[in-house]
C-alpha cells in the first residue's frame, strides 16, 4: 500500500497540479520545463512529488476544432481534454526519466508500490465528468497528503474575474465555503476557473489545503516548497 510503512513520506510528499498552459503556450515552453525540472531536483532528496498535468490550451484548441466540425457532447469534449493531459504528462515523465515512476498514472485511486528512487510520480486525466483538479484531490486522498499546490498562470485568486472587472481584488487566504461561492458548483469541460467546483467540494470535505500560485514564477514555487512566504492564494 502507498506510503503506509513510512509516515515521513506523507509529511514530505507534495501533490502538484501543473496547468497545461504552463507546459504549452504557443509552443512547448522548453525554458519553463528546464526550470521546473531544476526546482524539483533540488528537493527530491527529502521529498516525493506527485505531479498531475492539465491539458491547457492544447485541450481547448482540439476541443474547439472538433466542435467546429460537428456538435459534440460533454463526454466527447472531456475525452479530448483527457488525452491532451496524457500527452503533457508523458512529456513531464520523460524529463524526470531516471527518478520517475515508469508509467503515467491515469487512475488517481490506484494503489502503487513505489521504489525509493521513484521520487516523481506523474499523473494525467482519468475519465469524463471530472477535471485534473478533481483527480489531484483524489491523489491527495490516496497518498494521504494534506496540501496540494495548484500551479496556473495567475498570481492569486480574485473575488471576480480581473479580465472583466478592473476593481477585482486579489485574495491571499480564503476558506472553502467562500471560495466555492466564487467558482460555482458545476463542472464545465474547458472552463477557465482557478480550481474546479467539483474538486473544491471534495477538497473541503477532506479538509485539504490548496495553494494556488503562478507557475511561471519558479522562484515562488521554491519558496512554497521551503515553507517560506510566497505569492499566491491559500484555500482551506
Amino acid at each position: 500500500t502507498i506510503l503506509k510503512p513510512n509516515p515521513n513520506l506523507v509529511m514530505h510528499s507534495y501533490i502538484i497540479s501543473l496547468g497545461g498552459s504552463l507546459i504549452v503556450r504557443v509552443k512547448v515552453d522548453v525554458n519553463f520545463l528546464k526550470r521546473f525540472r531544476e526546482i524539483i531536483l533540488n528537493h527530491i532528496k527529502e521529498s516525493r512529488f506527485i505531479i498531475i498535468c492539465g491539458g491547457g490550451k492544447t485541450a481547448r484548441r482540439y476541443q474547439e476544432a472538433a466542435s467546429g466540425v460537428m456538435k459534440l457532447g460533454s463526454e466527447d469534449l472531456d475525452w479530448i481534454g483527457i488525452h491532451s493531459t496524457r500527452l503533457n504528462a508523458q512529456l513531464i515523465k520523460i524529463i524526470f526519466k531516471n527518478i520517475a515512476h515508469p508509467i503515467v498514472i491515469h487512475n488517481p485511486t490506484e494503489k502503487l508500490k513505489l521504489k525509493d528512487k521513484e521520487r516523481v510520480v506523474v499523473a494525467a486525466g482519468w475519465k469524463p465528468g471530472s477535471s485534473t483538479d478533481y483527480d489531484a484531490v483524489l491523489l491527495a486522498k490516496n497518498f494521504r497528503v494534506t496540501q496540494l499546490i495548484n500551479l496556473s498562470n495567475v498570481d492569486y485568486v480574485y473575488n471576480k474575474n480581473p479580465k472583466k472587472y478592473p476593481d477585482a481584488r486579489p485574495i491571499k487566504a480564503i476558506n472553502w465555503k467562500e471560495f466555492r461561492k466564487i467558482v460555482g458548483t458545476k463542472w464545465d469541460p474547458g472552463a477557465n476557473v482557478p480550481f474546479d467546483p467539483i474538486a473544491s467540494k471534495l477538497a473541503e470535505k477532506l479538509k485539504l489545503k490548496v495553494i494556488i500560485a503562478n507557475g511561471k514564477n519558479m522562484e515562488n514555487l521554491d519558496e512554497i516548497l521551503h515553507g517560506r512566504k510566497f505569492i499566491g492564494t491559500t484555500v482551506g
